[in-house]
């Protein structure tokens, strides 16, 4: 019952990507306009509800530090695993090894993770550490590779000072301004007008069916099958579904002896898909666009089906 509740619960979201493929094979809507509903995605919607959500937060409630230092450790070492692999793998770009590293590492939070949540434990309260963590030093990190090797800064510089440049360019990024500003201001208890939460709230609710009817945009332009899926998209989704949560699970319980509910809410976080964000990334840099996309619906895909086996794995941990 608990699966059938998520999977109800998920419903908005394959109505919203559903109407993007349907609207986009029509041509009622062309897919090539997938590349301005991902920025308003990226630029607005999502730095809005960013904002909001955190500066509404009682931060000190929702950190365990050493469940977060466990994932966060657990992180670091998928994020080499991957960037590693990669690299064998003949991928030189460094926007490349970005991308593939998000794919693998970062989870879908507010499209997936949410409603599991709140049909296993009540309320959404555990992701949300991590979701600051994923903005604050994944993403950080990630859009600093992207920026870093974007062709138009070709000729721009080099070593140290490039890599300032590209650092710089990605601390002033929506997302990342948001999420900052939204600590600082709950930090610092400064009042914000109810009237301005409720407008960035208005906006910040766009973010997820906007995201999603342009990846259904632009799938629906492009075309998804399962037998055109590559070794190294079922790689990724393998270690992003299945070695991602079992590496959290040996880290957090035998290197950092997180136990009871933490260490279920770190396992499901990490089992749940490849980010929304992914496809937007994709979109905004110009690498990897229909890599993305399809790792993206597959990997949702993918760990929908493995969700009552986690769920059942949480009960019996439980």
């Amino acid at each position: 019952m608990g699966a059938l509740n998520a999977l109800e619960k998920l419903v908005p979201v394959v109505l919203a990507f559903g109407c993007g493929v349907l609207l986009a094979r029509r041509k009622v809507v062309p897919a090539d306009s997938s590349r301005a509903f991902a920025d308003y995605a990226f630029l607005f919607a999502v730095p809005c509800y960013l904002f909001g959500n955190i500066y509404r937060s009682d931060l000190g409630a929702l950190f365990d530090w050493r469940a977060i230092l466990a994932y966060a450790s657990t992180a670091a070492l998928a994020v080499l695993t991957v960037g590693v692999l990669a690299t064998l793998g003949g991928v030189r770009d460094p926007r490349g090894i970005a991308l593939r590293i998000m794919a693998g590492v970062q989870v879908n939070t507010a499209y997936f993770a949410v409603p599991v949540f709140i049909t296993l434990f009540g309320n959404a309260a555990p992701i949300f550490p991590v979701l600051l963590f994923q903005v604050c030093v994944l993403t950080l990190v990630i859009i600093s590779i992207m920026e870093l090797g974007r062709p138009e800064r070709d000729g721009a510089g080099t070593g140290p000072r490039l890599l300032l440049r590209a650092v710089g360019a990605s601390l002033v990024t929506p997302v990342v301004l948001a999420c900052n500003a939204g600590i600082l201001l709950n930090l610092l208890s400064l009042h914000v007008p109810k009237a301005v939460l409720d407008g960035f709230s208005f906006v910040g609710d766009s973010a997820s069916p906007v995201a999603l009817f342009a990846l259904g945009l632009h799938l629906g332009g492009s075309g998804l099958t399962i037998r055109g899926t590559t070794r190294e998209e079922i790689g990724l989704i393998a270690f992003k579904c299945l070695v991602f949560p079992l590496m959290t699970w040996a880290v957090c319980a035998t290197v950092f002896g997180v136990d009871g509910d933490w260490l279920k809410y770190l396992v499901l976080i990490a089992a749940m898909p490849a980010p929304q964000n992914l496809f937007i990334f994709a979109q905004r840099y110009d690498v990897g666009v229909d890599m993305s996309a399809s790792l993206v619906i597959k990997s949702s895909v993918t760990a929908l089906f493995l969700l009552p086996l986690w769920m059942q794995w949480a009960v019996h941990v439980g």
